[in-house]
């Protein structure tokens, strides 16, 4: 009676995950007019070409689709690289302050993001970056999670083993590449999934940012579609399906190294 209790709690738990974006992708193949009808519709249309056509003639589908590629990937690769040589220095050099910073570093994890918009605004406005993509790509580059999770996960390598590479003449870099690196293989995947999922989904900062719409990020773009009087809602749940592929494509290729990654931070002490 347990089992038959647990698997059907399980199937609902499954049901209310995967539900609605069974629905997205079914009210993606239907026409405007069908979205909302009663009953609904649970299964696939015949509108999905026409949907997608429509989409890339409103806001330049595979062009806005490339900005936010280019620009999650800038956001994460910088970010890792960051994090990592942060929470290397943090973890595994002696100087001045070190403490301190971290402490200080670790408060900023309590500031709300929206507190921060104005200032990054002026000073991306200040030094003519204001509608590029470098304006959404440095402000990123620095995530204080993402060095508390580098500075944590390094602590847990022997010391031992870094001071044995460079006994064998290896440089800080080429030891960060050929020792440290491999073995924070899952971590580093762990950080990039939640990295990208940020960038690909950031909203606000391209908002305020961009002001070209060649430019626009796919969030920014889908919003552009709310219409005063009438809204597409066909083109919202394509642009809408397609904006949730590459986080479920990403954890698919990753999902070995993400498990492991969260296991280790859960059991290193």
């Amino acid at each position: 009676m347990k089992g038959w209790t647990l698997t059907f709690v399980l199937a609902a738990v499954f049901g209310l995950c995967v539900g609605p974006f069974y629905w997205l992708a079914m009210a993606a193949t239907h026409a405007n007019s069908d979205i909302f009808s009663w009953p609904p519709k649970f299964y696939p249309g015949d509108q999905l070409a026409a949907n997608t056509a429509k989409l890339e003639e409103s806001i330049g589908l595979v062009n806005v689709l490339g900005n936010t590629l280019f620009v999650a990937v800038a956001q994460t690769a910088g970010a890792i690289v960051v994090s990592l040589l942060a929470g290397y220095a943090f973890a595994k050099f002696q100087f001045a302050g070190r403490n301190l910073f971290f402490v200080l570093l670790l408060s900023t994890l309590v500031i709300p993001g929206g507190v921060t918009i104005i200032p990054i605004f002026e000073m991306m406005n200040d030094i003519g970056l204001i509608d590029s993509f470098p304006a959404l790509i440095l402000p990123s580059l620095s995530v204080p999670f993402g060095i508390f999770l580098m500075r944590q996960s390094l602590l847990a390598i022997p010391d031992e083993l870094l001071d044995a590479a460079r006994v064998d003449g290896a440089g800080e870099l080429r030891v960060l590449w050929r020792v440290v690196i491999p073995v924070m293989r899952p971590v580093l995947a762990a950080l990039a999934v939640f990295l990208f999922l940020g960038a690909w989904n950031d909203f606000l900062w391209p908002l305020i940012a961009l002001r070209t719409p060649e430019m626009y990020t796919l969030p920014v773009a889908l919003a552009t579609l709310q219409g005063l009087a009438r809204t597409d809602f066909g083109q919202v749940m394509v642009g809408t399906a397609i904006s949730s592929l590459p986080m479920m494509v990403l954890f698919l290729i990753l999902q070995k190294q993400f498990i492991s990654g969260l296991l280790a931070g859960a059991t290193k002490g």
